[in-house]
């Protein structure tokens, strides 16, 4: 025989018995982003040993890559779904507050998504949840990347729902005859809207949602688009309304753990996540799965709020330093910015690997982009860096400076504090009511910030001394930083944002109906 086919032959045997590695056959995973809603870092057991509800969670981590220094891209809901869904700051993009039920405004549709970005690579897309980004033509999840879509619009308390679930101040269910005099009396702080309502793509299909079913139905969801036959990879977009009030869950998780409301609902979140990491190992290994959250928890709930584990921002909690008030949500303090993130990807993530460098939400669609072989935009700044060295193990490190917005009582959008590697610079502080209503002074220290050494001071107890030269030199090194992300900003190509609200905007699925209600089938 010859010895040329002979070797060509065994050659071909060789080649179709023995496996090729997935990261071969399609070196493009698929991608589940997981973004829960108000959920602190010390939720998850894997940051926090405190906390024991997250074993579906902590597994990943275990399995995974843990993120210890990831920030949100904004401390509020609006801005940072939009920074996660651009990679840019809402300078840019103009997305600095929350939209609410009667906004005519949206996501800018010349503004680009990693959903738009993966659909032109050849990827199937869909979300479920909260998008908070709109509802009016040319802002909807389908006008902005995703094939389909199943969830509410925007936060599950901007209306009222049936029943109201649990919330502080709790507020009635919706009124079941027409009538808005069953408004009356509303309780303070108690929003009242028409019902929140459940789209699936296009179509309202209840109002008001059944918040105890959401989960089930997110799950049956995420199962029947995992499990589609089609050769193209997919991008899954999990937009949870767990943790945010009002909190709801289905029958099977009242009083499991008899510690509360948050601690079962935080359980049927894990649960959640458990249903989605299961239909992903039955599938396909070559898929991504990262899980983070918007923001840190909101305080002003009390013990419907969740943990900000060791960054309890002593300083503003302190009556000699800031005064009290909250430090999470809508703040600039570590427990409202720094939020859990996890990275599961089997054959590239190191099992069990936990990194410290400083990273962030804007970095997803960067990191996205780069692993599905697709194409950014190039007219414009992105403020996200790519993480793939990070996920795969290749580098500790990916940038040194990152910038917080400001959200609440000060300016939406201007910088509030910058981080200089272990260092943040603060130049906003208080002004956001806490669990007793009680806020501390809100001070503008652009003059003078402060300075916290996070390495050494994860609580932001003790501001460096103003008269060291190591407080001078990061005042001035972040003072430059600022410079020059404004003179970017201002090359940039930026958008504008319609904030004006009507009750043109209502999401209705009974225009006679003045609380907007349509039965379920």
């Amino acid at each position: 025989m010859n010895m040329a086919v002979m070797w060509s032959g065994l050659y071909v045997l060789l080649w179709i018995l023995i496996p090729t590695p997935a990261t071969e056959r399609n070196s493009r995973p698929n991608i589940v982003i997981i973004m829960a809603d108000d959920m602190g870092w010390g939720d998850v057991g894997a940051n926090w040993p405190q906390t024991v509800d997250t074993p579906a969670i902590d597994q990943l981590a275990r399995e995974g890559l843990r993120l210890t220094d990831f920030h949100t891209g904004a401390s509020v809901c609006t801005p940072s779904r939009a920074a996660l869904l651009t990679g840019r700051l809402g300078l840019r993009t103009g997305l600095v507050e929350n939209f609410g039920p009667e906004s005519l405004g949206g996501i800018p549709t010349n503004e680009t998504t990693v959903a738009e970005i993966l659909l032109s690579a050849g990827y199937r897309t869909a979300m479920f949840g909260k998008w908070h980004l709109g509802t009016k033509p040319g802002h909807h999840p389908l006008d902005k990347g995703f094939q389909s879509y199943l969830g509410v619009p925007y936060s599950v308390d901007m209306g009222c729902a049936d029943p109201p679930g649990a919330n502080l101040p709790y507020c009635p269910a919706c009124p079941h005859e027409n009538g808005v005099d069953l408004y009356e009396p509303i309780p303070p702080g108690c929003i009242m809207e028409p019902a929140v309502p459940l789209y699936s793509n296009h179509s309202v299909a209840h109002q008001p949602v059944k918040l105890s079913d959401l989960s089930m139905m997110y799950a049956d969801f995420a199962n029947n688009f995992i499990r589609n036959k089609s050769s193209e990879p997919y991008f899954l977009y999990a937009a949870l309304s767990h943790m945010h009030v009002p909190l709801a869950h289905a029958h099977k998780y009242d009083n499991i753990t008899g510690r509360g409301e948050y601690a079962d609902t935080l359980r049927e979140l894990d649960g959640l996540v458990e249903s989605i990491l299961s239909v992903v190992r039955e599938t396909n290994n070559n898929t991504l799965i990262w899980f983070t959250t918007d923001n840190g928890p909101w305080q002003v709930k009390c013990e419907l709020a969740g943990s900000v584990g060791p960054f309890t921002g002593k300083w503003q909690a302190s009556p000699d330093g800031g005064g009290g008030g909250s430090v999470a949500k809508t703040t600039i303090w570590e427990g409202g910015h720094r939020v859990p993130s996890i990275i599961y990807w089997p054959g590239h993530t190191k099992s069990g690997t936990v990194s410290s460098a400083l990273t962030s939400t804007l970095d997803i669609l960067p990191t996205m982009t780069a692993l599905a072989e697709g194409n950014l935009p190039t007219d414009r700044y992105f403020d996200g860096e790519d993480m793939t060295s990070i996920i795969t193990g290749t580098s500790q490190n990916i940038r040194q400076v990152l910038f917080h917005p400001n959200n609440g009582i000060f300016v939406a959008g201007e910088i509030g504090a910058v981080r200089l590697g272990s260092y943040k610079v603060v130049y906003s502080t208080g002004g956001i009511p806490d669990c007793s209503g009680h806020s501390g002074p809100a001070r503008n220290h652009t003059d003078v910030p402060l300075v916290f050494k996070l390495d050494t001071d994860p609580s932001e107890a003790v501001p460096l001394d103003r008269n060291s030269s190591e407080y001078v030199t990061t005042v001035e090194l972040a003072r430059i930083a600022l410079i020059d992300l404004h003179q970017s900003i201002r090359s940039d190509n930026r958008s504008t944002v319609n904030y004006t609200s009507s009750e043109e905007g209502r999401v209705c699925c009974d225009k006679d109906s003045p609380i907007c209600r349509c039965p379920w089938d």
